[in-house]
């Protein structure tokens, strides 16, 4: 079986789309099912306003629509609802082939955290969008009935894992910096929330693995916490068994990879009760989730 994906977030983003994607192909390979990408590497592209290590493709419709006729694909999975994937639903449903989709990310939160735009606006929008296809694949059973209530429907569940070789307590050692260390991984971008990690009141050092358009104005805002940009695969799976406790500080993922890397490491999880924390911490057992971070930090720091 052959399924194009058709995608605007790839590599050399680093995110969460892209992992899942990355982790999704290994784990089909020992099946007879063949991914076939149509990612933006294949077109020139332009710069995301607000956020430029995002690349958009430029293209056409009508090129956009050979290339998927020219994939022979048995299935056709859109991803993101970005240039790509608008022009691969629209082929879809101008010749008839079913299609299905994904929804990896709160665009409408995103949107409004750097534009004036109400959230009611996009997510009206996004759900024309899904409900075109097949099924919209989802991660966690409270994105389900979030995105059912404003209308969405045919949502299927699509989980994900964590390679669990690679991320393993064993792996801890020590760090250099005070204890207790609380660690935070992740896109350095508004939609994070990472100030809310960064203005907490607590012991020991505060350690930021990832890059972002807000990394320069958060070095200078906090410069007593330990900023480490990006990291390879092998030393963040040190970094995370290293840590005391790692926090989760935003409120608009649909499920935080980040979270089952952490675990799996052997650290406890501090977040806020939301889609994602809410649907793989169990409060007291893996972690705390709480609306006061700091409480949650403290309470995960405790965990056995």
């Amino acid at each position: 079986m052959r399924i194009l994906m058709v995608t605007d977030a790839w590599r050399p983003q680093v995110n969460g789309v892209v992992h899942t994607l990355e982790r999704l192909t290994e784990a089909l390979k020992p099946f007879d099912v063949e991914l076939d990408f149509l990612t933006p590497n294949l077109f020139r592209t332009l710069p995301m306003p607000t956020y430029p290590d995002i690349r958009l493709a430029l293209t056409t419709p009508s090129h956009v629509a050979r290339m998927i006729d020219a994939a022979k694909a048995d299935h056709i999975h859109i991803v993101t609802e970005g240039p790509l994937g608008i022009m691969a639903r629209r082929h879809c449903r101008k010749v008839g082939r079913p299609f299905t989709t994904s929804y990896h990310t709160r665009f409408p939160e995103y949107l409004s955290a750097r534009l004036p735009v109400p959230e009611s606006w996009a997510y009206n929008w996004l759900r024309d969008f899904h409900n075109s296809g097949q099924g919209t694949l989802v991660a966690t059973q409270s994105l389900a009935d979030d995105l059912a209530a404003r209308g969405f429907n045919k949502l299927r569940p699509w989980t994900r894992g964590v390679d669990t070789d690679h991320f393993r307590p064993d792996k801890r050692k020590e760090t250099g910096f005070p204890r207790p260390v609380f660690l935070c991984v992740g896109r350095v971008a508004i939609e994070k929330n990472l100030t809310a990690f960064l203005d907490l009141d607590l012991p020991g050092s505060k350690v930021i693995v990832g890059e972002g358009p807000e990394l320069a104005k958060l070095k200078a805002r906090y410069p007593n916490a330990h900023f480490l940009g990006h990291r390879p695969n092998d030393e963040l799976a040190e970094i995370y068994a290293s840590a005391d406790v790692f926090v989760f500080p935003s409120r608009t993922d649909t499920f935080g990879n980040v979270i089952i890397e952490a675990l799996a490491s052997g650290t406890p999880v501090a977040a806020y009760p939301v889609t994602g924390p809410i649907d793989i911490v169990g409060d007291g057992v893996g972690g705390a989730v709480s609306n006061d971070l700091g409480e949650a930090a403290m309470k995960a720091l405790h965990v056995d």
